[in-house]
């Protein structure tokens, strides 16, 4: 009877294991077996360890990317280019990040069927990009090293962020054999992964600090006669521009004034503030992350100093991070962080929808007003309404010198008009003047927003 009491317990332990296990099993099942099918290994969506499912759509509901099979670009070779460094190629030198993201989105899953379309749909990225715009950025910049963005600094969307070079997915050149130095840095984005010297355009941060910091700003007036010493040095100014306004002299771009007014500052409130205003931070959205900036003034003294407030010296920024800066002076002191997706959808089902992430203040709506002012005068006075094309512009040139190389041109601002609430960097290699070459690139592309 023992003998039988034993072998009986026995048995029920192993029943209750086996129960244990299934009850294990199914609760691991239920809660991560939609993580399980998404891995990379699943063949349900990936086809040789590359993501092989879903298509990936412009703002206006262009195809750019469908990911099955082989892959399949869009038709035109240009808009190909265009988006090259957003949607990846064919060899994996430039990742596929937006269909990493979001790849779990493309899809629907339940226990009951498993992975699954909606009818015969594939799941669906719908970019804020324009292929109108990338396309009209990319012809305008030419055969030139740069980057050209825009973005709604009421939302956040990009609708246009293009890097040069670039080249078609479909049409592979031979970039290792090239020697003409044609390709270099070509499988950067140099709107998130680069950063620049930005000359005259940094004069924007130190008149918003001097705004903050110093008691009557507007009141101030300078002296310019080509030079300004400071200890053992001296900062020079292309021009002798004489008696001025702040005003006036943000649009000279008078260098002496603005090494003035960095010696008014001092470095301390410089540094406290470009750490306010968040310019040399790293930006994260949609899987992508900017390369930081820099901006360090320990060892800035005298010229160096001022130097560093005008945008030379070791000054980097990314344009990206300066883009969402601008934009929060557009929009009164605080603005939107970047996004590029815009909602993911399978069939009717929106499974991804962006909301869009505003700043803190970084200054005050005073100082904000003030500087569109200023920055609207620029345009008035010295670039000219005529260039473009009716919009109200506000914005700022640079041309930054580069050691040993022709200076980058460097352009940014942004549209005061209510149906056009966008704001726009641009950097351009080794081109020379911001205003020359950086006030056409940008009427280019005004011109397809009418």
């Amino acid at each position: 009877m023992n003998r039988v009491a034993s072998r009986a317990m026995i048995a029920m332990v192993l029943v209750l294991a086996l129960l244990g296990g299934m009850v294990f099993f199914c609760a691991e099942y239920i809660s991560k077996a939609k993580t399980w099918v998404q891995e990379p290994g699943s063949p349900h969506l990936y086809q040789n360890g590359k993501i092989a499912q879903g298509l990936i759509l412009d703002a206006d509901g262009a195809v750019l990317l469908d990911l099955s099979g082989n892959k399949t670009y869009a038709p035109d070779a240009q808009v190909r280019k265009a988006t090259m460094h957003w949607l990846g190629d064919r060899t994996g030198n430039i990742a596929p990040t937006v269909a990493k993201t979001y790849h779990e989105a493309m899809v629907l899953y339940d226990i009951a069927n498993g992975i699954y379309s909606y009818g015969s749909a594939k799941g669906r990225v719908h970019l804020t990009l324009s292929s109108r715009l990338q396309t009209a950025a990319l012809k305008a910049l030419g055969d030139r090293k740069g980057t050209v963005a825009v973005y709604n600094y009421r939302t956040g969307e990009l609708i246009c962020a293009v890097t040069t070079p670039t080249y078609d997915p479909d049409n592979m050149p031979n970039i290792a054999a090239d020697t003409s130095g044609a390709y270099e840095g070509v499988y950067m984005n140099r709107f998130l992964q680069n950063t620049y010297t930005p000359g005259s355009i940094f004069k924007i941060v130190t008149l918003a600090v001097a705004l903050e910091s110093i008691p009557d700003a507007r009141e101030l007036t300078f002296s310019c006669d080509g030079e300004y010493e400071i200890g053992s040095g001296k900062v020079t100014c292309e021009s002798r521009h004489g008696q001025q306004t702040l005003k006036q002299a943000f649009a000279n771009s008078c260098n002496c004034a603005f090494a003035e007014l960095v010696t008014m500052v001092g470095r301390d409130k410089l540094q406290q503030y470009v750490e306010l205003f968040g310019i040399m931070d790293s930006v994260s959205f949609d899987g992508f992350e900017t390369k930081r900036g820099n901006f360090d003034l320990s060892d800035a003294y005298n010229e160096n100093l001022c130097w560093s407030g005008i945008g030379q010296y070791t000054d980097l920024i990314n344009p990206c991070a300066y883009l969402r800066f601008v934009g929060a002076i557009a929009s009164g002191g605080a603005g939107y962080d970047p996004y590029v997706v815009d909602r993911v959808t399978v069939g009717k089902k929106t499974t991804y929808e962006a909301k869009p992430i505003r700043q803190g203040r970084i200054m005050s709506q005073e100082t904000a007003a003030t500087i569109r002012e200023y920055m609207r005068n620029n345009v008035a006075s010295k670039y000219g309404d005529e260039n473009f094309l009716g919009f109200t512009v506000c914005a700022k040139t640079g041309t930054a010198q580069v050691k040993g190389q022709k200076s980058n041109a460097m352009f940014t601002g942004f549209l005061l008009d209510e149906k056009y609430p966008y704001a726009f960097i641009v950097a351009v290699e080794n081109a020379g003047y911001g205003r020359t070459v950086c006030v056409p690139i940008v009427a280019a592309i005004l011109k397809e927003l009418e």
